[in-house]
């Protein structure tokens, strides 16, 4: 079986070009269906009509520095059920992702994920038919800190 990416390993560091160019450091989660990011201050307003919303992110993990503001259409609102079986309704918006040399767009849920290790998860529906996953690696499409 081959991908038309190649191959990631079990983190990789994702880039968001329209998310204040951050970089966040990533968990491949095969058993999430969505990807989610940690996000806080999350506030929906309406712009030019369509609903948005504008959240904070903390792209570094264990730490509040570096902190951005961002602001992106609202795709949908989803009831989404987290690792610990609660279900939460949480905002989705659809934005580029680039891992590697690899540029697509990517939904992404909105949830404070300040309890878990890692900023975001990334779920099958943003890996499937492009990347396959090498758990026993990481970064391998990626640079490290």
């Amino acid at each position: 079986m081959t991908s038309p990416f190649g191959i990631i390993g079990r983190c990789e560091w994702v880039h968001f070009s329209e998310l204040e160019g951050c970089d966040i450091k990533a968990k491949i989660d095969t058993g999430a269906d969505t990807s989610a990011l940690h996000a806080w201050k999350i506030k929906p307003f309406e712009k030019n009509g369509q609903e948005w919303v504008r959240f904070e992110i903390h792209p570094k993990q264990k730490t509040t520095e570096g902190k951005k503001m961002c602001e992106a259409p609202v795709l949908a609102k989803k009831d989404i059920k987290s690792s610990n079986g609660q279900i939460e309704s949480r905002f989705t918006i659809r934005t580029p992702a680039k891992i590697g040399p690899h540029k697509y767009h990517i939904d992404l849920t909105l949830t404070n994920r300040d309890e878990m290790g890692f900023r975001m998860l990334l779920g099958r529906k943003a890996i499937k038919g492009r990347f396959l996953v090498d758990c026993a690696h990481s970064f391998l499409q990626s640079h490290t800190e």
